[in-house]
């Protein structure tokens, strides 16, 4: 959530950068008229309580003197004070709740070094490793290398859920397996973060923490009882969530978690977009990395998450490119974010495996999540960053595709093999 200060005080600035996330700038306008109904409601309410303390003065006064008929005048002359002091709290109360319902539904605002742009186009290359293998074949696309080989089961799986759903079997699902210990390996023992399993079902203020409610409902898996939990859309939102409402000590920080788990996603108003296969689905696998950090510390703590998440795909010997994403591009809670794109040779393209986002304060404003440094002083808001260390079906697609022979095995990486012992390839039964 945005600070209502900063906003106050820099409207022009917030409604520039709110274009610029292809937002539209008039709902400040409604914020504005708020805050001045705030500040009014305010300034009245000091009046009226300016007023009962000197009549509460002037009351004792009379009774210490004796003139208790004076006194009594006087207190039926302000006996209404009160209640319109408690009237003005509730309009300031409702004035406050609807500012915050405003802010609630505003996106985090671009740093300063992002490219500015309506979407994907006006992203912004800025590194690429490893050169894509040439081939002498006509390379599969990852759904019939798997249907082929048997380890990739669609049509079952449409039958026992539904479309957007997959059955990996045999080698396929020792290969996913194989890929989860080996990126968990790598971010604990290599990368210095601490493994959790956090829980696949969350309530709505974890949700509205880190910004999925209320603006996006409509992508999860609610669950229909009345307490309101859902399947998480992604390990980012109960691991952020840990420490929501708590104050941490300067000292703990960087605070770094890496978390395996299911993803599930309804992705309402997205059919019809890579449909076909793993690329998208309503259940997914990945290797959540997020990271609590002092405010100073965020944007160096953001190139090393990205860089974490990309020495997965350099361990695997897999090409990618990252790039930065401009501001009509971005995620809700985001203030930067790289896409870490990996090369898919049935698509001749490079197709996005992780989002390494800094989210600034942004998210810590949502959940109450702040430190105090040593020797006191007000808390502060924590800055948050997550990113997919990685998207782990997605690395499985690449693998299968960037591994493919001409007689439609696979080669596992020299990476992998010591997660899938006695198997150098996959090839058909």
């Amino acid at each position: 959530m945005l600070d209502p200060n900063y906003v106050r005080e820099n409207l022009d600035s917030v409604r520039a950068a709110l274009a610029a996330r292809n937002f539209s700038p008039e709902v400040l306008d409604h914020f504005a008229e708020l805050d001045a109904e705030r500040r009014r409601v305010n300034s009245e309410a000091d009046d009226v309580n300016h007023e009962r303390n000197n009549a509460s003065k002037e009351i004792g006064a009379l009774m210490q003197a004796g003139k208790t008929e004076e006194a009594t005048a006087k207190k039926a002359s302000v006996a209404g004070l009160k209640d319109r002091q408690a009237e003005l709290e509730k309009l300031r109360d409702e004035a406050d709740a609807a500012m915050r319902d405003l802010l609630s539904g505003l996106p985090n605002l671009p740093a300063a070094d992002v490219p500015v742009g309506a979407d994907e186009s006006a992203n912004v290359e800025v590194r690429r490793w490893g050169t894509p293998r040439e081939f002498d074949f006509e390379v599969k696309d990852h759904v019939d290398l798997g249907t082929d080989l048997g380890i990739l089961d669609l049509e079952r799986a449409a039958k026992v859920a539904g479309s957007r759903f997959a059955i990996l079997s045999g080698q396929g699902a020792r290969l996913e397996r194989a890929l989860v210990s080996f990126m968990l390996d790598v971010h604990t023992g290599e990368h210095g973060y601490t493994e959790t399993q956090p829980p696949l079902i969350v309530n709505r203020d974890s949700l509205f923490g880190t910004g999925q409610l209320p603006k996006f409902e409509e992508d999860l898996f609610t669950l229909t009882d009345e307490r309101g939990f859902s399947l998480i859309p992604t390990a980012e939102v109960p691991v952020t969530n840990y420490h929501r409402d708590e104050i941490l000590e300067a000292a703990s920080l960087p605070m770094k978690f890496v978390a395996y788990t299911p993803c599930f996603r309804s992705e309402a108003g997205s059919y019809g977009r890579d449909t076909r296969g793993l690329i998208r689905q309503h259940q997914f696998e990945k290797v959540e990395l997020v990271k609590l950090c002092l405010p100073e510390e965020s944007e160096k703590e953001h190139e090393e998450l990205t860089a974490n998440a990309e020495k997965i795909l350099q361990l695997l010997e897999l090409p990618y490119r990252t790039v930065v994403l401009s501001t009509g591009d971005m995620g809700f809670s985001a203030r930067k974010t790289y896409d870490i794109e990996v090369w898919l040779p049935s698509q001749q393209t490079y197709r996005e495996i992780s989002s390494c986002s800094n989210c600034g304060d942004f998210q810590a404003r949502r959940m109450g999540t702040r430190f105090r440094r040593s020797g006191g002083g007000k808390p502060e808001y924590v800055h948050t960053l997550n990113g997919s260390g990685l998207a782990v079906g997605r690395t499985w697609i690449a693998v299968i595709e960037n591994y493919q022979q001409a007689d439609g095995s696979i080669v596992i990486p020299d990476a992998l093999r010591p997660y899938m012992p006695g198997i150098e390839q996959i090839s058909k039964v």
